[in-house]
């Protein structure tokens, strides 16, 4: 598991620069400033990613790429101000918190409750929910495209190219049975007590895998 790297926590910035919105307000633009816990489970679940030892996690070949592709994100995508914070790569799914900060493209952290203009509400930001991406537009539960501008600057962008990026290294491999579910969830991290919460939650979920919800014994 790795956290970030910086000499101040990224919690710390949620006093004055991240302002997220009440639960009142339905919708979000996954493009703004904030941070985001993301999940991301291999299809069926299976253990392509390598396995756990007495609470600690062993990477298998695979598992190292998706540890790599994930840091090359913030390497890629600098343009997006991105942050990293803690992640963990486990045996059939992957934890990380990214920062999205304020860049050109969301207009230098647009978190108002004032949608952008001329664009559709997509839906609840304040819960953890699955979201679908297809190649040309990001797609909701309920199927409603994101109207939410421009598509290729957001958190479904990140996760569809870290996805893609793993995928195609595995296939390079020869392993043609390793594939991401197409779904993954996210949920924006309100506050600083939030956000040490799951960055404590993510460092520990190797050790405490034997009572972890994704811990279904397939293999």
């Amino acid at each position: 598991m790795h956290t970030n790297n910086f000499n101040h926590p990224v919690s710390d910035k949620f006093n004055n620069q991240y302002r997220i919105p009440s639960a009142r307000l339905s919708h979000w633009d996954y493009g703004a400033a904030a941070a985001y816990f993301i999940t991301i489970c291999t299809k069926g679940r299976q253990h392509f990613l390598g396995d756990i030892q007495q609470g600690v996690m062993h990477l298998s070949p695979l598992g190292v790429i998706t540890q790599q592709e994930w840091e090359k994100t913030f390497i890629l995508r600098t343009d997006m101000a991105l942050t990293m914070g803690a992640f963990v790569v486990m045996p059939n799914h992957f934890h990380a918190i990214v920062t999205i900060g304020d860049n050109a493209y969301n207009g230098g952290g647009n978190t108002d409750e004032t949608p952008r203009k001329n664009v559709t509400p997509r839906r609840d930001a304040m819960h953890c929910v699955s979201t679908i991406a297809n190649t040309n537009n990001d797609i909701n539960t309920n199927g409603m495209a994101n109207a939410f501008a421009p598509q290729s600057k957001n958190l479904a962008s990140i996760v569809r190219g870290f996805k893609s990026a793993v995928t195609t290294q595995a296939r390079k491999m020869g392993d043609t049975n390793f594939n991401w579910q197409p779904r993954y969830h996210d949920h924006i991290i309100r506050d600083a007590q939030s956000f040490h919460n799951i960055e404590q939650y993510i460092i520990n979920n190797p050790a405490k895998w034997d009572a972890d919800t994704f811990n279904d014994g397939y293999r």
